[in-house]
């Protein structure tokens, strides 16, 4: 019984995702956590491969429609991925079970949720804020930053975040990207969101698999559910009011956020 409850849950936050976009690593973690009573640990390194595995079905989707800018993607990986390393080497030194380092996943994980349910929010009331197209010649223009230090910077602290709670890849990347890219379509945002949440998050997913933090069964079933799901919520996209689907999101987001910070 508990399996098919693993398969619902994989289907739910599947579908999540394929009707905004964001809720992989923010819900399923506080789902395996709070629902299903698996030790944080083991809910962050397992969801950080499931979301590398869900995410990678649609990065490949949006390269072959050539919605993914190349160079944001390498812009922000250049920080991101130094920034996961190091957050796993520190995890190791410390020990990625003990009491302190549970305690610390726990906290980040809840500011990180607060973090994302704000984004989430912005996001369903400002609307689509970002231009739809890039005018004709300006294509290396709109994938040029405010300056050049800043993806690495927002990315060394995206790729930390993740790694030490699998959340911060959805609403916060695109949102940190819509600021440091201005120019940049709203579309291209999001397929470059995708694209560089995959080897982000399958570097941080084996790291923690790599200390024995990824309970594999539990994957499977996940992504059982998930892949449906995804399709799912693709279909559902037109049919459902967007910004209530974020708002309703971002009270879920909040309400984890302050338990996890309360433990």
């Amino acid at each position: 019984m508990q399996d098919l409850a693993f398969i619902f849950a994989g289907f739910f936050v599947g579908m999540v995702v394929g009707l905004t976009g964001v809720g992989g690593g923010s819900l399923m973690t506080p789902i395996l956590i709070f629902l299903f009573g698996v030790k944080p640990y083991l809910a962050i390194g397992t969801d950080l491969l499931f979301a590398a595995f869900t995410k990678m079905g649609g990065t490949i989707k949006m390269a072959r429609a050539r919605q993914v800018e190349w160079r944001v993607v390498f812009h922000l990986s250049a920080g991101s991925i130094p920034a996961a390393l190091l957050t796993l080497f520190v995890l190791d030194r410390f020990g990625a079970t003990s009491t302190a380092v549970q305690q610390l996943m726990t906290t980040t994980l809840g500011v990180a949720l607060l973090l994302t349910a704000a984004a989430t929010l912005y996001k369903a009331v400002r609307g689509k804020t970002a231009p739809t197209s890039v005018a004709p010649g300006q294509e290396a223009l709109a994938a040029t930053p405010l300056h050049w230090s800043l993806p690495l910077l927002f990315g060394a602290v995206i790729g930390t975040l993740v790694t030490l709670t699998s959340v911060g890849a959805g609403a916060i990347g695109v949102t940190v990207l819509m600021v440091l890219y201005p120019l940049l379509p709203l579309p291209r945002i999001v397929a470059a969101d995708i694209a560089y949440a995959v080897p982000l998050t399958l570097v941080a997913g084996l790291g923690h698999a790599s200390l024995g933090s990824v309970d594999w069964p539990l994957l499977v079933k996940l992504l059982a559910g998930s892949i449906p799901g995804i399709w799912v919520g693709s279909l559902l996209m037109a049919r459902i009011p967007e910004r209530v689907i974020r708002s309703l999101l971002s009270v879920l987001l909040a309400y984890a956020g302050t338990k996890l910070i309360a433990l």
